[in-house]
C-alpha cells in the first residue's frame, strides 16, 4: 500500500517534502512545552492524504505556487485542530494508534492547543492576504461542526434517515475534501468553473470515503478499525439505515432498542451486523459509493491531461479501494 501512495505522490514529490519544512516551520513557538507538543503531532502525521489533494488539484488546474503551500498549510493546522478538540468532546485517549494530545497533557491544554493551532491558521491566512483560501477553509470548518452537532442531535433518538445521513456526511467528512481541492484550484488561478468543479470532485470523493468507512464496520476485512465499533458508538450508518427502511415494525423496534441499550454486548452487536448483511445493506451501502466514485471521475474528465490529474485519478481509487 505504501508504495503506491509514493508512487500517486511522484509528480508532487519535491512539493511535498517542501511542504514538509514549511509546515513545521509555521507550527513553530518559543512557549516549549507547546513546541514539544507540537512536534508530538507532527511525528504522528498519517498517510498526508489532504496535502496531496491540494498539490494535485492545483498541478491539475494550473500551476503549483507559494499559495499552494500556504492553502495546504492553512488545511492542515485548522484540520488539526479539530481533531485535537475531537479528541476532547470524545474522550478518546487515542489517536491513529497513538495517544491523543489530552491523553498526555489533559483537556485544559490539549483545549488552549487546539485554539493555538486555529490562530496560527488564521495568522498565516491574514498576514499573507490569502482571504480567498481562509474563505473556503472557514466553511469546510463550518460545516464541520454543525455536521457533528447535527449527528449528535440526531442519535439521540437513532431516527436518521438518509436524507439526513447523507447531509451529516456531505458537511462532516466531504466538506474537507471539497475545501482541499478547492484551495487547490484556487492557489494555482483556475477561474470561477474550475474552481466550483474541483470542489464538486473533493465533495463527491468525501461522501465515498466516508461509506466506505463505514462498510469497516460490518467487517468486510480484518482491519485496524475494530467491527461494529460504530454500532457500539450508536451512529447510524448507511447500511444499518437501509436495513431498517426494509425490516418490519416489529424487527426495527428490536434493533433500535440494541443499538440504544444493548450496544456494549459483543453478542448482540453480532446479531445487528448479521440482520444488515441480511437486509442488503452492504451491497446498498457499496453501490451508493460506487455512484459517488464514479461522478468523481466524471468530473474530473473536464480537466486536461497531466501527471497531476493521472496521480490525483489515481488517488481517488486509493481512497476508495483502501483496507484501513
Amino acid at each position: 500500500m505504501s508504495l503506491r501512495l509514493e508512487e500517486i505522490k511522484a509528480p508532487i514529490a519535491k512539493e511535498m517534502e517542501e511542504f514538509e519544512q514549511k509546515f513545521r516551520a509555521s507550527m513553530h513557538t518559543k512557549v516549549l512545552l507547546l513546541d514539544k507538543i507540537l512536534n508530538y503531532i507532527v511525528k504522528r502525521k498519517g498517510k498526508q492524504m489532504r496535502p496531496m489533494f491540494i498539490f494535485l488539484s492545483a498541478g491539475t488546474c494550473g500551476k503549483i505556487t507559494e499559495s499552494t503551500y500556504r492553502g495546504a498549510s492553512l488545511i492542515e493546522l485548522l484540520h488539526t485542530a479539530t481533531l485535537v478538540h475531537d479528541d476532547v468532546v470524545d474522550d478518546s485517549n487515542y489517536r491513529r494508534g497513538f495517544f491523543s494530545v489530552n491523553a498526555l497533557w489533559k483537556n485544559k491544554i490539549a483545549v488552549l492547543v487546539g485554539d493555538f493551532l486555529l490562530s496560527r491558521g488564521l495568522m498565516l491566512s491574514v498576514a499573507n492576504k490569502e482571504y480567498e483560501l481562509l474563505s473556503i477553509v472557514n466553511d469546510a470548518v463550518n460545516e464541520m461542526s454543525e455536521g457533528e452537532l447535527l449527528q449528535m442531535e440526531k442519535s439521540r433518538h437513532l431516527d436518521i434517515s438518509e436524507e439526513v445521513y447523507y447531509q451529516i456526511i456531505r458537511q462532516k467528512t466531504a466538506s474537507l475534501i471539497a475545501s482541499c481541492c478547492a484551495v487547490g484550484a484556487t492557489s494555482a488561478g483556475a477561474g470561477p468553473g474550475a474552481i466550483e468543479k474541483m470542489k464538486s470532485f473533493g465533495q463527491h470523493i468525501g461522501m465515498a470515503f466516508q461509506i466506505k468507512d463505514d462498510l469497516f464496520d460490518y467487517g468486510e476485512e480484518e482491519i485496524g478499525k475494530p467491527v461494529g465499533i460504530d454500532i457500539k458508538e450508536k451512529k447510524m450508518t448507511l447500511p444499518l439505515i437501509y436495513a431498517l427502511s426494509k425490516a418490519s415494525w416489529l424487527e426495527k423496534k428490536k434493533i433500535i432498542r440494541i443499538v440504544k441499550n444493548e450496544s456494549e454486548k459483543p453478542k448482540k452487536v453480532k446479531e445487528v451486523i448479521e440482520f444488515v448483511k441480511k437486509s442488503g445493506g452492504i451491497e446498498y451501502a457499496k453501490d451508493a459509493m460506487e455512484r459517488y466514485y464514479l461522478q468523481a471521475l466524471k468530473l474530473l474528465e473536464d480537466f486536461p491531461e497531466s501527471n497531476y490529474k493521472n496521480s490525483l485519478t489515481k488517488l481517488v481509487q486509493f481512497t476508495i479501494n483502501r483496507v484501513k
